[in-house]
């Protein structure tokens, strides 16, 4: 359930560099999307964003605020992590959509992406979020789906949140809510829990040394 290709909207044609300034604010009035595709001879060349058009002159050209058009877009073979991380980092509530040949096919909205993950395992099904960290160098997509299979849980789903100073994140939903087995499987193989639960007895265990310590010296 990874493609969006069936959310791939046409229904709007896309603006042309040699429209109006006006014809783009009907555009953003009718609709309330924050940016909108705009292509030359059929070339998808950017978004205008609907700031820019409500800070022009109405009578100008599309194309006199090339300069600010933003060039975010997405492939049609994209899955829907990867297109809602696009999402995110824009800050649009529109994607342009373009196939491998760079031709534009239409657009994605953020409403029915949205609509799209909450019928994903990933948030339809119960179950726990772990978030683990481990090194790039020794982190392996198969271990961790080992140890989480090993301690007879499945996986909703799994993907890669995060990675910065040589360190690789993962977020995972796994179909029990009961984690600490899990978790102690992970710490014995060098994960780092980044995510807070409850039930971690380790976590619970250091926790209650502390308080026990805290007590101790304030006697």
């Amino acid at each position: 359930m990874n493609n969006l290709n069936s959310y791939i909207n046409t229904e709007i044609k896309p603006l042309k560099h040699s429209d109006s300034i006006r014809e783009a604010l009907d555009l953003f009035e009718d609709f309330s999307y924050s940016h909108f595709p705009v292509t030359e001879e059929g070339i998808y060349i950017g978004c205008i964003a609907k700031e820019t058009v409500e800070f022009s002159k109405s009578e100008a050209l599309i194309n006199d605020s090339r300069f600010h058009f933003e060039r975010f877009f997405v492939r049609s073979s994209m899955i829907w992590l990867d297109v809602l991380e696009v999402f995110a980092k824009n800050d649009s509530n529109l994607l342009p959509v373009l196939d491998e040949k760079n031709n534009y096919v239409g657009y994605y909205e953020l409403e029915d992406v949205i609509r799209f993950l909450h019928e994903t395992p990933f948030l339809k099904e119960e179950g726990g979020i772990l978030i683990i960290e481990k090194e790039l160098n020794t982190f392996s997509m198969s271990q961790v789906a080992q140890i989480i299979e090993s301690n007879n849980a499945k996986i909703l789903g799994l993907f890669i949140s995060n990675v910065a100073n040589n360190k690789v994140e993962i977020t995972v939903k796994i179909s029990q809510i009961g984690l600490n087995e899990i978790i102690q499987t992970f710490r014995r193989y060098d994960y780092d829990i980044i995510s807070e639960h409850q039930e971690d007895s380790y976590l619970n265990s250091l926790k209650e040394r502390s308080d026990y310590l805290d007590k101790y010296l304030n006697i």
